[in-house]
């Protein structure tokens, strides 16, 4: 019998906001976003392996495979079950590191979800986003499967229904870090929290876009270019900036207009995660 193999989507996502709404004893910051998927992302592969065994056959630069998310989230994943199976992952990275669109995170959860089926464990999509959350903050919204309105720390979720729409996406040649924008001196950490409706009317905006764009002149020169679409937007820690459009039409002939030494692509809104499922 072949082993159980697949090749699974993970998707980009797109902060429509973010707000820093306050900061926990234990140092983590307390977040307000919407989180939208983009059909746009990595690709990863899975051959179940007989002996337990872990590896990524994919070299990724400055990612050890012990470091990397998608190891670590199949370590979880046998753990937390007791699988006495293996896999060997391969990735097709698309998605930059450092660009805010949630990369590493969305590769996680697909891992999650891809082996909680190849390897027949049977956990609960609510178990799942549980193990999610060891890895990262992000990590849940990818595998609860639905744009959503996130708060706490992005593990309180709420499913959103957006209208449809094509995003032009640019993706700035740089790295941004997480963790140095989080613990800069500067960052608004008291804005008042907002609801959902308020969010749908166009309330929000992205409190880490300041920060970056003082450090990161390149993120400040895309998005003011960016800006004569409409309102271009950070997403998540940054780099990549991005602005909605009505049509694909519309998007692509933006895109045509980009400056030469500036890069990036446009992509659909999802309603859901490719992999969202009822069975899950």
């Amino acid at each position: 019998m072949k082993p159980a193999a697949g090749v699974f989507p993970a998707p980009a996502k797109l902060n429509l906001f973010l707000h820093v709404v306050g900061r926990r004893p234990d140092g983590y910051h307390l977040l307000q976003t919407a989180f939208r998927f983009i059909d746009f992302g990595d690709e990863l592969s899975f051959v179940v392996r007989a002996d337990g065994a872990i590896h990524r056959t994919t070299a990724l630069e400055g990612v050890p495979a012990e470091r990397d998310l998608t190891v670590r989230a199949a370590r979880a994943l046998q753990q937390a079950t007791g699988c006495r199976e293996g896999v060997d992952i391969g990735i097709v990275k698309r998605l930059p590191m450092g660009g805010g669109l949630g990369g590493g995170s969305s590769d996680a959860a697909t891992t999650l979800i891809a082996l909680n089926r190849l390897w027949r464990t049977g956990l609960s999509r609510e178990r799942l986003q549980q193990l999610a959350l060891g890895l990262g903050a992000d990590v849940p919204v990818f595998v609860f499967g639905k744009n959503a309105f996130a708060e706490g720390v992005g593990e309180r979720l709420q499913a959103l229904q957006l209208p449809p729409a094509w995003y032009l996406i640019l993706v700035p040649e740089l790295a941004v870090s997480t963790a140095e924008i989080f613990s800069a001196a500067e960052l608004t950490r008291n804005t008042n929290a907002i609801t959902i409706a308020a969010f749908s009317v166009g309330q929000g905006h992205n409190d880490l876009e300041a920060v970056v764009c003082r450090r990161y002149p390149q993120v400040a020169r895309y998005l003011e270019w960016l800006h004569r679409y409409g309102d271009a937007r950070m997403t998540g820690s940054g780099a990549c900036v991005f602005c909605a459009f009505g049509s694909e039409q519309q998007a692509r002939r933006a895109l045509k207009k980009l400056p030469a030494d500036m890069r990036g692509f446009v992509a659909r809104g999802l309603d859901r995660h490719p992999l969202w499922s009822e069975d899950d």
